[in-house]
């Protein structure tokens, strides 16, 4: 499978925070699927980072070396990516969140986030959440 990784889940990967579903872990750890991570999550770290925001805190250059050393595909940001955002319904209103759902859409790529609002679009979406006993 092909999966996109949302920001707040290659964040708590890279830092091996137990907020990490269970689920997505075994997504991720799964070698069978193809990991991408999005120029968009980048974007999005560098700028809540240099707002000094506490939960952006990880130093996006050293994220993307860790990822790519980790056989993750970085997934640009195309024009058509931009485009598909302005048919998006309006149902979050987070930017980078919104480009991360249309570059799922696009390149017929699973996202997987750990946000319900997120996995509310008509788009291909992966929710991981813990379930019982995965603790």
């Amino acid at each position: 499978m092909r999966l996109l990784i949302d920001t707040q889940l290659l964040i708590w990967a890279a830092e091996d925070d137990k907020r990490l579903p269970a689920q997505a872990r075994r997504l991720i750890t799964t070698k069978e699927n193809e990991l991408y991570f999005s120029v968009a999550s980048l974007w999005e770290i560098a700028i809540k980072r240099g707002l000094k925001r506490a939960d952006f805190a990880i130093d996006p250059r050293f994220l993307r070396r860790g990822l790519i050393s980790n056989l993750y595909n970085e997934l640009a940001i195309t024009s058509e990516h931009a485009f598909a955002t302005e048919t998006l319904p309006r149902l979050h209103k987070d930017p980078f969140d919104r480009l991360l759902i249309a570059q799922a859409i696009v390149e017929d790529i699973t996202l997987l986030t750990s946000d319900a609002l997120m996995a509310s679009y008509p788009a291909p979406v992966t929710l991981a959440h813990d379930q019982a006993g995965d603790f």
